[in-house]
């Protein structure tokens, strides 16, 4: 099968597959503030990502490039939205592009939709030091997402089965690169463990991809003979993927998987993440119903995120980031059992 094709069967896919797992964000609740001292229009909610400056922390994440014209297409009016919005975007892997020149457009037009906008390229963890400085370079990008997507491979027919070296090429293209690096999964979750090796290599930047959104375990089965179904319900969930991955210490956390709504976003950035990512809700928002139409939520979306921090109390990002919160069920016993003190979440205060 053609990678073009492929790319198609991904968009297709991702669109009429369901969610199995849920994000653990339900887990989350919000300790209820009756004096919160604050104003909605007193709310501001700029946020940093490394050297990055963001007029909100939200971004709309890889998804594709590399299909021809369809793909084109798609990303074209991802990156009008994201102009208007004055938001990040990030592109699919553009090892297509790589493998061949025709496929180029599919991807620059997200710089020529968003001439001075915030652009991320994207790359595998395979990708060599040139290869990873060409994708900058075709985008004109202002940071650079490295993808790992281990189980995605395995269970994609055509997929890659060795892994070995993944961590020393991240490695030396952080070296290499004078723009951010962003290590992120692909919809199975990051570990305290996984964290802790991308920062001995250097790596700052970390989107966790938790299990709760687009499933490729699920996407690939579908275009495979013999499944797999034991990776249909495999990973880390985003709630308890940022709670790992902060314990860690990373120092810039971009939360992904699942993120749909305004209080995703609010309760991501409370147990620690910096900006969140929202992909496949915004891909159906899109192709339902139109580029207007997800322009709109995506400003809706933000427009209610400044009014749940208001009812906290939280006039900006770094106070949504120290709220007092109870975390419950699975995502709880998740994390009791792996060592993670979810106590001083119900203690804190902005004050």
């Amino acid at each position: 099968m053609s990678r073009t094709k492929r790319k198609l069967d991904h968009i297709n896919h991702a669109l009429s597959s369901k969610i199995v797992n849920t994000n653990g964000l339900e887990d989350i609740t919000f300790v209820h503030q009756s004096f919160p001292e604050t104003s909605l229009n007193s709310i501001s909610i700029e946020s940093e990502y490394n050297i990055l400056k963001l007029g909100a922390p939200l971004f709309i994440n890889a998804m594709t490039g590399g299909g021809g014209k369809a793909t084109e297409g798609i990303n074209a009016q991802l990156a009008e939205i994201a102009n208007s919005l004055h938001i990040p975007i990030a592109v699919g892997s553009q090892m297509a592009a790589l493998k061949d020149n025709s496929q180029r457009a599919s991807y620059e037009i997200v710089r020529k939709n968003n001439p001075r906008g915030l652009v991320f390229a994207n790359v595998g963890s395979e990708a060599t030091i040139d290869e990873a400085l060409a994708c900058v370079e075709m985008l004109e990008a202002d940071a650079l997402q490295i993808h790992m997507n281990t189980i995605q491979e395995l269970v994609m027919p055509e997929g890659d089965r060795d892994f070995k070296g993944a961590l020393s090429h991240i490695g030396k293209i952080v070296e290499k690169l004078h723009i951010p690096v962003i290590v992120k999964e692909v919809g199975f979750g990051m570990s305290r463990e996984t964290a802790e090796k991308l920062l001995e290599n250097g790596v700052e930047c970390l989107d966790t991809g938790g299990k709760g959104g687009t499933n490729f375990s699920l996407i690939e089965n579908a275009r495979r003979e013999k499944q797999l179904p034991f990776f249909d319900e495999w990973g880390i969930s985003t709630a308890a993927s940022l709670v790992e991955v902060k314990a860690a210490g990373v120092p810039h956390i971009a939360a992904s998987g699942g993120i749909k709504t305004s209080e995703d976003i609010a309760k991501a950035i409370a147990l620690g993440g910096d900006m969140c990512g929202m992909a496949g809700q915004v891909l159906k928002w899109l192709q339902q119903s139109g580029q207007q139409a997800a322009h709109e939520n995506l400003e809706n979306v933000l427009s209610e995120l400044k009014i749940i921090m208001t009812a906290l109390g939280a006039k900006n990002i770094s106070e949504l980031q120290r709220v007092p919160l109870i975390i419950s069920g699975d995502t709880y016993h998740w994390l009791q059992e792996r060592g993670n003190s979810t106590k001083h979440f119900a203690g804190r205060t902005i004050k």
